[in-house]
């Protein structure tokens, strides 16, 4: 979660909503990392979560990601969650949860619909204060807000 915060943190920097992502083998080697680049890109589909995992998807030169884990630091949204099954990553873990664009506690729950072919191990909350703040302080800051 720590390089997820990393990414998260320079996106954000980029004037990017701040989620980062990474994306780990079986043994706990990043293949590869990511932050949102929807902005820079003028590309919705540019989530942090999508780019990490198309990322390590080159990196080993295959499709699939069945023994890797997806490490993001806001609950991935219904069409980040849906790569992650396509992707068939084993696990997906998430920091803060996303009450109102989350796709696997909240929303669409993409990992327990019936018409999902792959069903990742999921944990969520991890270093969930932490993650949500970063996201909390990037928005204070384009409003203006003070404690920005």
């Amino acid at each position: 979660m720590a390089l997820a915060l990393e990414e998260a943190r320079a996106a954000a920097a980029r004037g990017e909503v701040p989620v980062g992502a990474v994306v780990t083998d079986a043994a706990g080697r990043v293949l590869a990392r990511a932050g949102n680049e929807v902005e820079a890109r003028r590309d919705p589909s540019a989530h942090a979560e999508v780019l990490a995992l198309r990322a390590a998807a080159a990196a080993r030169g295959d499709k699939l990601l069945p023994d890797c884990t997806l490490t993001v630091t806001l609950e991935p949204c219904p069409m980040c969650a849906q790569a992650a099954a396509f992707f068939r990553v084993r696990r997906v873990a998430f920091g803060a949860y996303d009450p109102k664009g989350g796709g696997v506690e909240h929303g669409a729950r993409i990992f327990t619909a019936a018409s999902c072919h792959h069903v990742p191990e999921v944990v969520g909350g991890l270093r969930e204060a932490e993650c949500a703040e970063v996201l909390r302080g990037f928005f204070r800051g384009l409003r203006g807000e003070a404690g920005a």
